[in-house]
């Protein structure tokens, strides 16, 4: 098969795995909020998918070199439907926990079967603009997951048997798809191990890693603390479902412009610029929180901004990195937004709990502010060593 159409299969398996995940977080987030389980329990089951990505991030390399790519993908499909199925066949709080982390690790092994794939072999001057249509289509499944979870009205086990079905039917998609494997480089793959290749992406491409982990806190925080808080404020489910995906679909609507963006300016750039724009969205979610309307504005412009920051720092990783390192720099910015995941909706929970009559956005800010001074201060030693360099 040709490399766009195995582009656009990929493109696609990522947008309902997407769908799985933004399903995933919300449904469980509303049904154990209703059966009156405490906003910190439920972050905390939250991350049971985020420390699968954790734990199973160290052990994809190596395979990935020595298999290929499709068979990490395909493995990682299986494990997704099978986890997502048994969803149906028990509503136990720690089987639900370890079946979410099931998903994280099948999500995981197709994720960084998907992205090497993609950035292994996008030309350097599209890889902005291929990413980005990657990250779009994830995107659009995560922002429709809202409104599939909204179908647990009908029946706890609704929105599983529907995601599974889907996950199933892009599974079948990738069997005619031929094998491929990663650039191996000029270096003696056999003298360099794992740690000193993972070492190597951490010092040249630590900056990158931000943008990932920044994705992951406001993947976990926004939905799965967000539902708990708006339902404490009073919404209605309706409000909620309709509310969710409105991040979503503003990192749709700009996701691909700005990879583009990012390919004529330079993905740093871009960056900073997000992280210090989504600083004051934010700020003002959480001044005008009690006007639904107002915070759906807020939550649609932070996703215009802020919403494609994975998918530009995983660009970003591709520019700071030489090709035998693509695997291990995906692996990373797969662990880093395992982090952000797994300590998103903790400090979210905790935030609601411990510090209450204080908007929920608040926090969000904080967190952004924070990643948007370690850019500037970067992009400022960036230009000073440049300046030193050139005299």
């Amino acid at each position: 098969m040709g490399r766009k159409y195995t582009f656009w299969i990929m493109v696609g398996i990522v947008a309902i795995s997407g769908l799985s995940q933004g399903m995933l977080l919300p449904a469980i987030a509303m049904i154990f909020e209703k059966e009156g389980i405490s906003s910190s329990f439920n972050g905390l089951h939250a991350t049971a998918l985020y420390i699968g990505i954790f734990v199973i991030s160290p052990w994809l390399e190596k395979p990935m070199k020595k298999f290929g790519m499709k068979p990490l993908i395909v493995i990682g499909g299986f494990i997704v439907v099978g986890a997502l199925f048994l969803f149906t066949q028990t509503s136990s709080f720690w089987v639900w926990f370890v079946l979410r982390f099931l998903v994280g690790v099948g999500d995981h092994m197709l994720h960084v079967g998907t992205q090497t794939w993609i950035t292994t072999t996008a030309s350097p001057h599209k890889v902005g603009k291929q990413v980005s249509i990657y990250g779009a289509f994830f995107s659009i499944g995560f922002a429709i997951g809202p409104y599939l979870a909204s179908t647990v009205q009908y029946g706890v086990a609704t929105p599983f048997i529907v995601s599974t079905i889907l996950c199933l039917i892009g599974w079948l998609l990738l069997i005619p798809i031929q094998n491929a494997f990663p650039d191996q480089g000029e270096v003696n793959q056999e003298s360099e191990s794992s740690l000193q290749r993972y070492k190597q992406v951490w010092i040249l491409g630590w900056i990158a890693l931000l943008a990932p982990l920044a994705y992951g806190v406001l993947e976990g925080m926004l939905n799965s603390n967000l539902p708990v808080y708006t339902m404490r404020k009073g919404w209605s489910v309706e409000q909620i479902s309709f509310l969710l995906p409105a991040f979503s679909i503003g990192g749709i609507i700009t996701q691909i412009p700005l990879g583009m963006l990012s390919d004529r300016l330079g993905r740093e750039r871009i960056l900073t610029w997000a992280f210090s724009i989504s600083t004051v969205i934010f700020l003002l979610a959480a001044i005008f929180d009690q006007y639904y309307w107002l915070v759906f504005i807020c939550m649609l412009l932070a996703g215009m901004v802020i919403g494609s920051c994975f998918s530009l720092g995983l660009g970003y990783m591709t520019d700071l990195l030489s090709k035998h390192l693509l695997p291990a720099g995906n692996i990373l910015c797969g662990i880093a937004f395992s982090i952000g995941s797994i300590t998103g909706p903790v400090l979210g929970g905790l935030f609601i709990e411990k510090i209450q009559y204080t908007s929920f956005f608040f926090a969000v800010m904080i967190i952004m502010a924070v990643i948007s001074i370690v850019y500037v201060a970067y992009m400022k030693s960036q230009t000073m060593i440049r300046k030193a360099e050139s005299r």
